[in-house]
């Protein structure tokens, strides 16, 4: 079955689509990092200001340096030692759609670690959008059933994987790291 959907789930991916799709932290809405009009489209399902960046998901820290131009040493060892999942926004992004990326050039990136976003992701060969499955100014569904309707009609493919998980998951912890290593919480 979760063969099944990562085939679906590629299908359509590779068309331009948005998926709705679990992950290691609260379901999201996902589409190819590198797709500026696929990341449009989810700002206009969750009805967000377009110049808001989104956290872009990868299988393995080795592809970080394929998106960003430096990173700090100390980024493997925070990737490595996190008890809990978590995004650290690098300066510097490449690679990506113009839209997926903050105004100050800065990228924030979480090396999933969920079984179906990791062969997802594998697979595609290229970084997918994560942001949370809600409506813009709305509170974060903590498990599938709280995803509103109005998002679960707006995407092209529903991931049918997990969605009877009770388990309210929170979002990543965030946190920013500068050129030389230095980093902050903008996320607890």
């Amino acid at each position: 079955m979760l063969r099944t959907e990562i085939e679906k789930a590629l299908a359509v991916l590779k068309d331009g689509g948005v998926i709705l799709y679990p992950t290691d932290t609260v379901w999201g809405l996902g589409c190819d990092a590198t797709n500026e009009q696929a990341a449009a489209k989810i700002n206009a399902i969750k009805g967000r200001a377009e110049d808001k960046s989104f956290i872009v998901l990868l299988d393995t820290d080795a592809k970080i340096q394929s998106y960003v131009t430096e990173v700090p040493d100390v980024a493997y060892d925070l990737i490595e030692y996190a008890e809990n999942p978590l995004t650290l926004v690098f300066p510097g992004a490449k690679n990506l759609a113009k839209n997926v990326i903050n105004a100050d050039g800065s990228v924030g990136i979480r090396i999933a670690r969920h079984e179906f976003c990791q062969q997802l992701i594998q697979r595609f060969r290229k970084p997918i959008t994560s942001t949370s499955a809600n409506v813009s100014g709305a509170a974060t569904p903590g498990f599938f059933d709280e995803i509103s309707e109005e998002i679960k009609v707006a995407v092209d493919y529903v991931i049918d994987w997990e969605q009877e998980l009770k388990i309210s998951k929170k979002p990543s912890t965030i946190m920013k790291l500068a050129p030389g290593g230095q980093f902050s919480f903008i996320r607890r």
